[in-house]
């Protein structure tokens, strides 16, 4: 890849997998979808975000949560998995740095409800962040809620924020999570790019890595965005192979052969 930067006159990798938060490129909608965050977690409630595989939910998520000042909230992140309810309490635990290994569900439930109220005390507020979901079992959906409650469930102090597949949706639709849904205040969806936001996400990340000028011609672009569905994993995936491509032929221009033939390398 330093041979690769090399050629195009770039000082880093255009498309990594991690980017800096300050460095994000703003995707339509990202900050409406802050605000109806924000909106939840002040209200103690739970907050939905979903899109399509590769389609920037993780870096939104992790753009949403940047805003909360460290010292203001705790926040607790997870990857969800298909555990059981014992599975997320010990997932949480860990979080504080406490090893659980019983198989009793209430005790781990009061454990993590007595953080909750410890961090309180402490002038914190806690905020409790799954990502991926729509793994969740059905279990968790049922009961997840249950941990939330205080005070005969007058006060609400850990605010949620669910991030998933759409299926996500599905799974609050089903009988036993309607108590879990009906706390959802915020709903978010992250639609795949239009043509004009893929050139000047493209653009965006070339000024990053350095770029004074893009490689990429209007019909790149174009196979870009439709060989990736405006979906941004396979647009890097698409748009770093593009570069290869041309680069191996020497040319400077990248087109849409480019694209195509980078296409070929992936599923």
């Amino acid at each position: 890849m330093i041979e690769l930067t090399h050629f195009y006159g770039l000082k880093a990798e255009p498309f990594p997998q991690k980017v800096a938060v300050e460095n994000l490129y703003m995707l339509p909608g990202l900050q409406a979808l802050v605000d109806r965050v924000k909106f939840a977690v002040k209200n103690g409630v739970v907050s939905i975000i979903t899109g399509d595989v590769g389609s920037g939910k993780s870096t939104s998520l992790r753009y949403a949560c940047s805003t909360f000042h460290p010292n203001e909230y705790s926040i607790i992140s997870l990857v969800a998995t298909g555990g059981s309810l014992i599975e997320l309490m010990r997932a949480i635990l860990l979080q504080y740095g406490i090893t659980y290994r019983s198989f009793q569900p209430a005790v781990a439930m009061k454990m993590v409800r007595d953080i909750i109220l410890e961090t309180v005390g402490r002038k914190e507020k806690p905020l409790l962040v799954v990502d991926e979901a729509h793994l969740l079992s059905g279990e968790v959906f049922a009961q997840l809620h249950t941990l939330a409650q205080f005070d005969f469930d007058s006060d609400p102090l850990l605010p949620i924020i669910l991030c998933g597949q759409d299926k996500l949706i599905d799974r609050l639709s089903y009988p036993t999570a309607r108590p879990l849904a009906s706390r959802v205040i915020g709903r978010s969806h992250l639609k795949a790019l239009q043509l004009e936001s893929m050139k000047a996400y493209i653009d965006h990340h070339l000024s990053l890595a350095g770029g004074t000028r893009s490689p990429f011609s209007d019909e790149a672009i174009l196979a870009i965005h439709q060989g990736s569905g405006g979906l941004l994993r396979r647009a890097n995936t698409l748009a770093r192979g593009a570069m290869l491509a041309s680069a191996m032929e020497k040319c400077q221009v990248i087109s849409g052969e480019h694209v195509r033939l980078a296409s070929t390398e992936i599923i």
